[in-house]
């Protein structure tokens, strides 16, 4: 590729020049930026950022990579920075990879260059462009999304953390005969964010349902459903909560806190697993805390869970449970789900033995019916 100019949905793929030494410095120091690109110094000066417009972008120029500026095509302000990295030519591969600047997020800016580029890079003979987020980037991940990346799966411990160690990345994969447009989402976000009828609600769950969760979670009784049946410490419900919007985006699973819906407050969760995309079949999972059970509030969440589910395109949604777990199973059939069978030594069990389960199901034409 060349340094042209490119216009393309409302941004201007630009060489980055002298100009943007400012703009450029103040928009790499942010916080949010630091945080999405840990080999960015720190600070990051306009001294850095006359560096990387003198020899850094043309460095990645020459190296057979691309380093735009993002320019706002009326002003020519800068709004970002959008490049090509990790060329491999023989498998027709770059990554690609953006910031945005304080003052221009919220608007669509990394969406629309992403695309921009993406296009250029394939008009150019690209075959394959790779995107990588941190796990807890949500915001980058829906970029990918919006610009037609598709999840791929994690790349374990691939990049050196801001103050040592390594976390994980993400990978969302374009390739040059994918359809255009935005790439389909398994698991959509819930209308307005949260569904309820009133009496109960469902959102997704955040880090600050932490500590509720924890007790959720440890309690006897849902512990001896969990797989393996072993209490989690607080660290793993913490990392559950603050990856749930992640593991959403990526279609894995639909991880929900129920709430009181006069209150506000959390008074069990539920999950929805996506565990054979292929045959649209997914499964339903629900717990309540003790002073929350014996009100129908149970039935309520599933019945809304299991609507939205429907509505998002899951054809078939299964639940299990302990053959002695009798108050669940009653759960299940109120919902509307059928008892169709026990599939002997299914799970794991506590000192190396194995569990039965009874295995529950649920059409949408159930429903109809």
């Amino acid at each position: 590729m060349t340094p042209e100019t490119i216009d393309a949905y409302g941004v201007r793929l630009r060489p980055f020049r002298l100009a943007d030494v400012a703009d450029t410095a103040v928009a790499c120091a942010d916080p949010v930026t630091q945080r999405g690109i840990s080999g960015l110094p720190d600070p990051y000066t306009e001294e850095s950022a006359r560096w990387w417009i003198t020899e850094g972008a043309p460095a990645a120029w020459a190296g057979g990579g691309a380093a735009y500026a993002i320019a706002d095509p009326a002003t020519d302000r800068l709004l970002g920075g959008i490049g090509l990295s990790q060329p491999a030519p023989t498998r027709g591969q770059w990554e690609i990879g953006y910031w945005v600047a304080p003052w221009a997020r919220g608007r669509g800016v990394a969406t629309a260059a992403t695309r921009a580029l993406a296009e250029q890079a394939f008009a150019a003979g690209c075959a394959r462009l790779e995107l990588l987020t941190a796990e807890e980037n949500t915001a980058s991940q829906r970029v990918a999304l919006a610009a037609g990346f598709r999840h791929e799966g994690v790349r374990r411990a691939a990049n050196p953390s801001r103050g040592g160690g390594r976390h994980d990345l993400i990978a969302w994969v374009r390739l040059a005969d994918d359809p255009p447009g935005p790439a389909a989402r398994l698991l959509p976000d819930l209308p307005g964010g949260r569904l309820t009828d009133g009496v109960v609600a469902l959102r997704r769950v955040t880090v600050a349902d932490t500590d509720a969760l924890h007790r959720l979670h440890t309690l006897p009784e849902v512990v001896a459903n969990r797989v393996p049946p072993v209490p989690p410490s607080r660290e793993s419900i913490e990392r559950r909560c603050r990856l749930a919007e992640s593991v959403w985006l990526a279609g894995r699973s639909a991880d929900l806190a129920i709430l009181d819906a006069a209150s506000g407050t959390l008074v069990g969760g539920c999950v929805l697993y996506h565990d054979e995309p292929a045959t649209g079949q997914a499964m339903l999972g629900c717990s309540m805390l003790p002073e929350a059970r014996g009100r129908g509030l149970t039935t309520r969440a599933m019945g809304l869970l299991i609507g939205w589910a429907f509505d998002a395109g899951v054809a078939r949604l299964w639940a299990g449970t302990r053959p002695e777990n009798v108050a669940a199973q009653r759960v299940l059939e109120k919902a509307g789900f059928r008892r169709e069978g026990l599939l002997r030594g299914r799970l794991p069990g506590p000192d190396g033995t194995r569990t039965d389960s009874v295995l529950f199901g649920l059409l949408a034409s159930d429903l109809a019916g």
